[in-house]
């Protein structure tokens, strides 16, 4: 299919559009903050901007970031397991978003639409969508894990009832250290090179992921967010946040692409969170809450068994 510059138009619309939808919500949930927006260019083209939110009622620090550039060449991440892209200019863009709530019983999520187009001077231009979400406990509870994955079954199933099944799995095995031979979270969803199917059926997909990360989210954040909790709670919640700096800065596609291709380092580096801790051999006493975590909630599991 030909991409033209009004199809290009409608995926960044949609993909600004979903940015506001967003943060206005996230706002009216936490209450007190607001979002800063901070626009900013890129070197070959284009920009974004990045809507950060720090210090608020509900989340201590997130981001929800559009960005649209173009560059000469894709970088080593995008083209590592497609060789024949290699050398291709290309033109990339999306919304990645990632919260951190003040409380520890709200769990961390992420979530990421994006689209990106390959183009070499007498080659039919190849393009796909990626994306999806997923949540990170910190205490776990089945009653949210079941929910994150039921809206993420219902959000699939229009485009096949293999949807799912298959982005829930690459989720669970994208979203993983390997170092740890640890789980991030209770994954959801991730997909990646998506162009199998027609161009309006794949776009319509991505909409639907975007649109239904809100439902997701915000009713386990909303349920949880008045929990009290002390000392013991929050640093087990800093401990566990340096398993997500882990992963972004050694797995984390996107994170390796903005780099990569020479993307702003500031809001690449959105995602991590404010207030982390490594301690050193440190495990969780048997048969605790914090142990819970590891044994019933960090294993990949069917949740709507």
């Amino acid at each position: 299919m030909e991409i033209k510059d009004s199809t290009i138009g409608d995926v960044k619309s949609y993909f600004l559009s979903l940015q506001s939808t967003i943060c206005q919500a996230l706002e009216k949930e936490d209450g007190i903050a607001n979002f800063q927006d901070d626009s900013w260019e890129y070197h070959e083209g284009g920009g974004g901007c990045a809507k950060v939110i720090n210090n608020g009622a509900v989340f201590e620090k997130g981001g929800v970031n559009f960005s649209f550039v173009q560059g000469s060449a894709l970088p080593p991440s995008a083209t590592n397991k497609r060789p024949e892209l290699k050398g291709r200019s290309f033109q990339a863009m999306g919304v990645s978003l990632v919260l951190h709530p003040i409380n520890p019983y709200v769990p961390t999520s992420h979530a990421n639409v994006r689209f990106l187009i390959a183009e070499k001077p007498g080659n039919q231009p190849v393009w796909w969508f990626g994306g999806g979400y997923d949540m990170t406990p910190y205490y776990g509870n089945e009653e949210d894990c079941i929910h994150w994955h039921k809206v993420a079954e219902k959000t699939c199933t229009p485009f096949g009832a293999d949807v799912y099944p298959r982005y829930k799995k690459w989720c669970d095995e994208y979203f993983f250290l390997k170092h740890r031979n640890e789980a991030r979270g209770i994954g959801g969803l991730f997909f990646d090179d998506l162009n199998e199917w027609p161009f309006e059926d794949c776009f319509s997909f991505i909409q639907a992921v975007g649109n239904s990360y809100l439902d997701a989210y915000l009713p386990i954040v909303n349920r949880r967010k008045n929990i009290p909790f002390g000392e013991k709670e929050k640093r087990f919640q800093q401990y566990r946040r340096g398993r997500y700096v882990e992963f972004n800065l050694l797995y984390d596609r996107g994170t390796l692409f903005g780099l990569q291709s020479g993307g702003r380092t500031e809001s690449i580096l959105m995602s991590l969170p404010p207030v982390v801790r490594w301690d050193y051999n440190w495990s969780p006493k048997q048969c605790s809450e914090e142990a819970r975590l590891y044994t019933d909630f960090l294993k990949p599991k069917n949740w709507l068994g």
